[in-house]
């Protein structure tokens, strides 16, 4: 699916859920306490969100430190981000997203499940891709020749004698 469709269809259809769960909730246990609850969780998820945030981070200088690369660990720091934004965001549905965000094992599939659909494109700055058709790997073509080792200085050249 296209990124825009998705994100207007999010944009439209999640304040919906959070009016009407807060108009439901609010219905059975009354105003003053549905604006504690959004507000305790706000709170809640901020502090879970805290050492969640600490531990992943000593969990990517631990990586570093044995030189392995903390691709997941770098993953999750992104989910621990999306569900903080989640929890700030007032309403019962994306705080329930953003505790699902937060939980450890709930975490680590989403991190690996994001690190399987990941596109890794290998290549430096202002180079093409491997396999595109500006002479990368893949693009069909031996060239042959011949070449001789030049130094620095024009007086050692071979051919300039």
């Amino acid at each position: 699916m296209r990124l825009f469709p998705l994100l207007l269809l999010l944009f439209l259809t999640v304040p919906l859920i959070e009016i009407y769960l807060l108009i439901k909730i609010g219905s059975v246990i009354g105003a003053g306490w549905t604006v504690f609850l959004v507000v305790f969780t706000a709170v809640l998820g901020a502090a879970l969100l805290r050492q969640q945030g600490l531990s992943t981070l000593a969990r990517f200088q631990q990586s570093v430190a044995r030189g392995e690369l903390p691709a997941t660990t770098l993953i999750e720091g992104m989910v621990l981000l999306v569900g903080g934004a989640m929890l700030l965001t007032p309403g019962f549905f994306t705080d329930a997203l953003g505790f699902l965000c937060l939980f450890p094992p709930t975490r680590l599939f989403l991190a690996r499940w994001l690190a399987s659909r990941a596109v890794v494109q290998v290549g430096g700055l202002g180079q093409p891709p491997r396999g595109s058709r500006r002479g990368g790997a893949d693009d069909g073509r031996t060239i042959e020749g011949e070449f001789h080792e030049v130094d620095d200085k024009p007086g050692d050249d071979p051919r300039l004698r």
